[in-house]
């Protein structure tokens, strides 16, 4: 199984490219915000697929491969976790109900959509 960062940079919310934390370890690495966030799920072994319709982002985001994050930096990236979702709580019964509904409602609207191709 390979862990995946869904959203690597939760869309931004909660001030991520703000957090001082954050711009300090990527001063002293000459590098961005983001470019550390991609570094640290790298180091962790986690998969991202960062998305952006920028080319200079896209850019960015694949010059990650030229440095290294420190045990230290790595553990104040770590201790910055709130222990909350960006989007919607996977342990809320109501929320897990919708989520399943919705999957189920896109595959009905795949396979819809396919049954009209072959006609």
């Amino acid at each position: 199984m390979q862990l995946e960062a869904w959203a690597p940079f939760g869309e931004g919310r909660g001030g991520m490219f703000e957090l001082p934390e954050l711009r300090v370890i990527a001063d002293k690495h000459n590098k961005t915000v983001a470019q550390v966030i991609l570094r640290w799920h790298l180091q962790h072994s986690v998969v991202v697929i960062p998305k952006s319709t920028h080319i200079e982002r896209m850019e960015e985001n694949l010059n990650v491969f030229d440095f290294e994050l420190t045990a230290e930096d790595m553990a104040e990236i770590a201790a910055l976790d709130k222990n909350t979702r960006s989007f919607f709580s996977h342990t809320d019964p109501n929320m897990v109900e919708w989520f399943v509904k919705m999957v189920e409602e896109r595959k009905k609207q795949q396979n819809s959509a396919e049954e009209k191709k072959s006609w």
